[in-house]
């Protein structure tokens, strides 16, 4: 097994060099960039152009059409700005250098963990990540494990009573966690329990109260799960249903295979046979979807929560930084999210062998 996490971790250095590689080459060709961001901001906002210009960290300020002829089939709305102030934004995003220079040098810089500065927020991407991480892990934990809680015994217990009242009734809650989205019960249970029209049991905002820190600890873990309450439900409901599908089919799988007839026959009770030999290989297939499950929610699945509810998350991070085009952001997000996502692959393969130790990845890699 040793050998086989070794190949593994071997693996993930090309696998993310070409997930950033592709990425870095679709978003080059993507118009609107740093650049011309800025430029918009300069050229589209009724303030004083000595203003505008200074909160650039440059003194160029505007010349005549005729000297940005080139600059301005270059970027879009350059027309009237001075050529040199041009070049200065170009070295300023690093856009003075060729492509394949930048990617290597961002690469190089990763590499040392250094994911540099945020274009338009005057920090660092660390300190960015960092400063929202703690709502994106609130809400992708305890969602995921919420899910996973309501999910697997629910899945099983169809399974088991296959066809009968439960199952049909129970299927009803699936139909209406399939066919509702996360954000249309994010903002039910906004109007109904957050002051909207009826009931204002929860908060509308924010992942703790203001007085928080003044709080005495029992009070800060009522707290904040006080504020996780809406936000963790809504995003269950969007992913109990297909795992609880996928728990019942993958149940009702090996409760049909012929191991299971032989361990009936050698006299086994029902729960020995569900849960000393269906579970267990049932729950491969389970498992496998986690990483990608934990990684969605952790990181894209939030987006249209962490608006609804006001939560300041890594979801609205990442939108905010495609939006205005802050690469040292969006490239941070991606690298980490990525190396997390194959870790967690990983992991994923190796809770195969815990639940079955009759899989050998080593050996059928051989």
């Amino acid at each position: 097994m040793s050998a086989y996490i070794i190949r593994r971790l071997l693996l993930m250095v090309p696998t993310l060099f070409a997930i950033m590689l592709i990425n870095f080459l679709i978003i080059q060709i993507a118009p609107g960039g740093p650049v011309e961001q800025m430029i918009s901001q300069i050229t589209g906002v009724g303030a004083d152009i000595t203003e505008r210009v200074s909160r650039t960290g440059t003194t160029e300020t505007l010349s005549s059409p005729a000297t940005s002829d080139a600059f301005s089939s270059k970027y879009r709305g350059a027309q009237g700005l001075d050529p040199d102030f041009i070049q200065e934004l170009e070295k300023r995003f690093g856009f003075d250098k060729p492509l394949h220079e930048r990617f290597f040098s961002m690469m190089k810089k990763y590499l040392m963990l250094d994911f540099g500065e945020s274009f338009f927020r005057d920090r660092s991407v660390v300190d960015l990540v960092l400063d929202k991480m703690p709502v994106s892990i609130s809400l992708g934990v305890w969602t995921t494990l919420l899910v996973y809680l309501i999910s697997i015994p629910l899945g099983i217990a169809k399974a088991v009573r296959d066809g009968n009242r439960f199952d049909v009734w129970t299927s009803l809650l699936v139909v209406i966690g399939t066919a509702i989205p996360s954000f249309l019960f994010a903002v039910f249970l906004l109007v109904i329990f957050a002051g909207g029209s009826y009931m204002d049991w929860f908060p509308l905002a924010g992942i703790t109260s203001e007085n928080w820190d003044s709080l005495p600890w029992p009070s800060k873990i009522m707290d904040y799960f006080w504020h996780l309450t809406l936000p963790v439900l809504a995003m269950t409901i969007g992913g109990f249903a297909t795992l609880t599908m996928l728990t019942k089919n993958s149940f009702l799988d090996q409760i049909h295979q012929q191991y299971v007839m032989t361990a009936r026959a050698k006299g086994l009770t029902e729960k020995q046979v569900l849960y000393g030999h269906v579970f267990r290989n049932a729950m491969l297939i389970v498992i496998a979807g986690f990483p990608a499950a934990f990684i969605g929610i952790l990181f894209t699945g939030s987006l249209l929560i962490e608006i609804i509810f006001s939560l300041d998350g890594l979801g609205l991070l990442g939108f905010e930084a495609a939006f205005s085009r802050d690469y040292p952001v969006m490239f941070g997000t991606l690298f980490f999210f990525s190396l997390l996502g194959l870790v967690m692959s990983l992991i994923g393969d190796l809770t195969y062998t815990l639940i079955d130790p009759r899989i050998d990845f080593e050996r059928q890699e051989r």
